[in-house]
């Protein structure tokens, strides 16, 4: 991604001199924060103070970055949240993007998981491409009528750094039934059997280098080719204030793809640019899938020892209503 990175300093430790010249990194003006820019939303940033640099490494595909967001609240304030931290906690970053934070990580995991799957009955063989930080996969295993959850990400440092610093999240690899494949998912998924999974999730970066195949026509064929009839996709569908013109494509090219059910849902997600993240979510020719009115509640039937943050039933539903002006837009592609 087109970003520039000016160095500053964090409880007096510079940052790498190598990661400031990088052009595929932040840009902060004033040291001690770190600020997301990037082409994608153009004008404008989003910072966060940073107490401490944690992880800097860059693998064969991106720039990895750990830091611990700063907490300057009193200590007063900070008990009121209780186990609401006022502070995000350790944020992850690749290529300069903020992946997640350990405060509002639930609202994106969560709801890109249950959205879907929530949508169909039994579900039993799930594949997620990217989401290489396990937090889609603690989500998928709280259903306990999946057999299967193969994941494939394409950079292990991901992986790695995701068990070592955000253990709550990647706690999804633990589950017995989970299939880690290291490699690029495209050509996984053009290899597996036409009808294989029950859904396919796909937690992607935005649509800039590696990430940007995963938005385009070929691949939501592959995807529709390895769902059974009435297989579920949700894939990670840009910002209704940022991007509705990338979202107009998705639509488009969904629509011509899948002859079952086709929806557009958005999720608020904070240190995400514009503070909301939206899915498309889709359903093959087959049993009728009705994604605005779940079948299959996971708030209701889960017993795991994690509650829930932030799916219900009831956001669920509510995920569907659209502002006025992205709704006559989706419904345009109709």
């Amino acid at each position: 991604m087109a970003e520039e990175f000016v160095a500053g300093s964090t409880n007096g430790v510079p940052m790498d001199a190598a990661a400031a010249k990088s052009p595929n990194s932040i840009s902060t003006v004033i040291p001690g924060w770190f600020s997301e820019i990037s082409p994608m939303w153009p004008g404008e940033a989003h910072s966060l103070k940073v107490e401490k640099i944690l992880f800097q490494g860059k693998s064969d595909y991106q720039d990895v970055m750990v830091f611990q967001a700063s907490d300057d609240s009193p200590n007063d304030v900070a008990e009121t949240f209780l186990s609401i931290s006022s502070t995000y906690g350790k944020v992850l970053v690749l290529d300069g993007v903020i992946q997640l934070t350990e405060r509002d990580e639930c609202a994106y995991q969560e709801m890109i998981t249950h959205l879907p799957l929530c949508s169909i009955l039994n579900p039993k063989k799930v594949l997620v491409i990217g989401g290489g930080d396990g937090g889609v996969l603690r989500e998928v295993a709280r259903h306990t009528s999946i057999e299967q959850i193969d994941i494939c990400e394409i950079d292990k440092m991901v992986v790695d750094v995701s068990k070592e610093f955000f253990p709550n999240v990647a706690i999804g690899y633990e589950d017995h039934r989970v299939n880690l494949h290291i490699g690029d998912g495209v050509a996984f998924l053009k290899a597996v059997p036409e009808g294989t999974y029950d859904a396919v999730i796909v937690d992607s970066s935005d649509p800039i280098g590696p990430a940007e195949e995963l938005f385009k026509k070929p691949f939501f064929e592959t995807v529709a080719r390895a769902l059974r009839p009435g297989g579920v996709v949700c894939t990670q569908a840009e910002s209704i204030w940022l991007h509705m013109h990338i979202i107009e494509d998705i639509v488009a090219n969904c629509r011509h793809i899948f002859k079952g059910s086709v929806n557009y849902a958005w999720t608020t997600v904070p240190t995400y640019p514009s503070g909301v993240i939206g899915f498309m979510l889709c359903s093959t020719e087959g049993p009728h899938v009705d994604f605005k009115h779940p079948v299959n509640p996971i708030d209701a039937n889960d017993k795991s020892k994690r509650p829930l943050k932030f799916y219900n039933s009831e956001i669920h539903t509510a995920a569907f209503c659209l502002p006025s002006f992205a709704k006559r837009v989706i419904d345009s592609k109709a």
